[in-house]
């Protein structure tokens, strides 16, 4: 029993020394978790998406304002929602949005939602609205557009209502209209019961719980709203696509793999060095830099050729259309293989060992896979992860996969994320070369 308690003190020992099995033990599970808490809404007072950018355009005419201004400030109320109503042109000047500007960004990718108020084409009380969407992914598509219900349903009835007392104010004059208000208190109070004041203050509110209505079994109440208010909905910049979830998908599950593969090449530089590799090749005409760019170039050729392979399996397996915009997809793939292999090589360069690198590189690509959107999408995340999200190679690679596979982007549309990408790569290739000029891997 005794030498059983001293191997086990020792097998403690040796793993309290382990940086590595620390990490993958208790500190990349902990992460994963408090992405996926927030995800599903757990510890969180409200679930759902945070954020999501949606364009709103007003054309309406004076009589239909109030009720178009209630149904934008409704969004603004909606944590869900971080509404766009101006843009910058060249020159830096902002203007308003337009219905055609804002069909472009749609197009292009730059904007998933849109609202637009256009003119009423008759004199009632009711609203028509246009709700535009891009649906690169399904699960945000689904949960945007009953947002959208949802608000503008609960705020047409009370904007309607107040226009109405404006209205009436302007025509009998406001101190009559307050008597009514007040006389119309009373009488409710004394018939149903309540506080006069506190039915007055809400009747002025123009709040008579019309926004709490519900459809019931005849349908009253969803026949009530459909007067109100009309949503015409419309799918804009987006081509036919077969498999819509696995299109998005295998995107994400593509840079998960790669990241993986690259990682445990680069880093099989720590092998080479036990194996007194370098002493032999540096002996011959070969300097540390041939070395690194033979490594990198490899790194880069195998990480095209998987992401192809891969795309082709998709397609075969699940229908994806790879080769309508194949030349656009091939230009995102071989950033995002570069930006892989540059990520593997700073691995390669800041870790002390193969199993330092390791367990980091396990730690960084999950990181990188949860908040970046190869999981779920990046609104379903606290907005201070979404601003992480665009620090990550993984989300740019998507943002890329999405533009060509789902809306056909051309190369101008997909030019700036693959700038950004191969900036990413420099950046992380100049800190891993100084990383290598000081360090011992090749010594």
């Amino acid at each position: 029993m005794r030498q059983t308690l001293v191997l086990l003190e020792k097998e403690f020992r040796l793993f309290a020394k382990d940086r590595t099995a620390i990490s993958l033990t208790f500190l990349v599970p902990a992460v994963l978790i408090y992405i996926f808490g927030h995800v599903f809404g757990i510890n969180r007072t409200e679930s759902g998406p945070t954020g999501i950018p949606i364009a709103v355009v007003k054309q309406v005419d004076e009589a239909h304002a109030n009720t178009a201004d209630a149904i934008i400030a409704a969004l603004d109320r909606e944590k869900s929602f971080r509404v766009l109503r101006t843009s910058k042109d060249a020159s830096g000047i902002e203007h308003s949005l337009t219905e055609p500007e804002v069909r472009r960004m749609l197009t292009d990718g730059d904007l998933r939602f849109a609202l637009i108020f256009p003119e009423q084409t008759n004199a009632s009380l009711g609203i028509r609205v246009r709700f535009l969407n891009n649906p690169q992914n399904e699960i945000e598509t689904q949960t945007a557009t009953g947002l959208v219900q949802k608000t503008v349903f609960t705020s047409v009835p009370q904007a309607i209502f107040q226009s109405l007392q404006e209205q009436g104010r302007r025509f009998v004059g406001s101190a009559a209209f307050e008597k009514f208000d007040h006389d119309l208190a009373v009488t409710i109070a004394r018939t149903f019961g309540g506080d006069p004041a506190e039915i007055e203050k809400q009747i002025r509110a123009g709040d008579f719980g019309l926004s709490q209505l519900t459809t019931n079994d005849s349908g009253e109440a969803s026949n009530f709203l459909d007067q109100l208010v009309k949503i015409d909905s419309e799918q804009v910049g987006v081509r036919e696509v077969k498999n819509p979830q696995a299109t998005r998908s295998v995107g994400g599950w593509a840079m998960m793999f790669l990241l993986f593969a690259l990682s445990g090449a680069a880093t099989s530089l720590f092998d080479e060095k036990k194996a007194g590799m370098y002493q032999r090749l540096l002996a011959a005409p070969v300097r540390r830099t041939h070395i690194l760019w033979s490594k990198y170039l490899f790194g880069v050729i195998l990480g095209l050729i998987q992401l192809v392979v891969l795309f082709i399996a998709g397609h075969f397996l699940y229908g994806i259309d790879i080769m309508s915009n194949f030349g656009n997809l091939l230009l995102v793939c071989l950033a995002a293989a570069i930006a892989c292999v540059a990520f593997g090589m700073l691995l390669a360069a800041v870790a002390p060992t193969s199993a330092a690198a390791s367990g980091l590189g396990t730690f960084l690509i999950l990181t990188m896979s949860a908040i970046g959107g190869a999981w779920f999408p990046t609104s379903f995340m606290p907005e201070f992860i979404q601003h992480l999200s665009r620090l990550t190679i993984v989300y740019w690679a998507m943002d890329g996969f999405l533009r060509v596979l789902y809306n056909g982007a051309g190369m101008l549309a997909i030019l700036p994320g693959v700038a950004i990408l191969l900036g990413m790569s420099a950046l992380v290739t100049l800190v891993s070369i100084w990383r290598f000029k000081r360090g011992q891997i090749f010594d």
